[in-house]
């Protein structure tokens, strides 16, 4: 009888093992993962953010707040470079000879898309601008893949992208 007794807790026992094994390992949402997105949507407009206040320190001229979004390991395709670009120091030196000039110069974004993934996010968007440099007047179009990295809670942009469109 004792055996009889033992073999049916025995297998009760191992029947909620399984019950519990079996309900921790389903799928579940949980409000900490609907938060989670919630943060990272938040992150991904602090990223489209971020360039936008990269274009709005270019167009007031702001050489200094500019330079405070790009990283010093920041590399360069642009529109029309035959080669990469390197260093923080070449592109905040490039981009203050254009602005000595140009002027009324002003960027649009379209369709962005950001991914990001740990501490690193690349946004792809096309853009439109316009200005004048030595007062003859420009507008382009164009495609750009921007990639930024975290560090000490900021988002610094480490390498830019750029084609132009017909």
């Amino acid at each position: 009888m004792k055996s009889v007794r033992f073999q049916l807790f025995f297998n009760a026992l191992i029947f909620a093992v399984l019950l519990i094994l079996i309900n921790g390992c389903t799928d579940k949402k949980s409000p900490k993962v609907q938060v989670e997105d919630i943060d990272m949507e938040a992150e991904k407009e602090v990223i489209k953010s971020t360039l936008i206040k990269m274009w709005d320190a270019i167009e007031t001229e702001d050489i200094a707040a500019y330079s405070d979004y790009i990283h010093p390991d920041y590399t360069q395709f642009g529109e029309m470079d035959s080669v990469l670009t390197s260093g923080k120091a070449k592109e905040i030196s490039g981009v203050k000879n254009w602005l000595e000039t140009s002027d009324n110069i002003h960027t649009e974004m379209l369709d962005p898309l950001v991914t990001i993934k740990d501490n690193t996010a690349w946004i792809t968007y096309y853009w439109s601008d316009h200005g004048t440099t030595n007062g003859v007047p420009f507008a382009s179009k164009g495609k750009s893949t921007r990639i930024f990295v975290k560090e000490n809670g900021k988002w610094l942009c480490i390498h830019g992208h750029y084609t132009l469109l017909p």
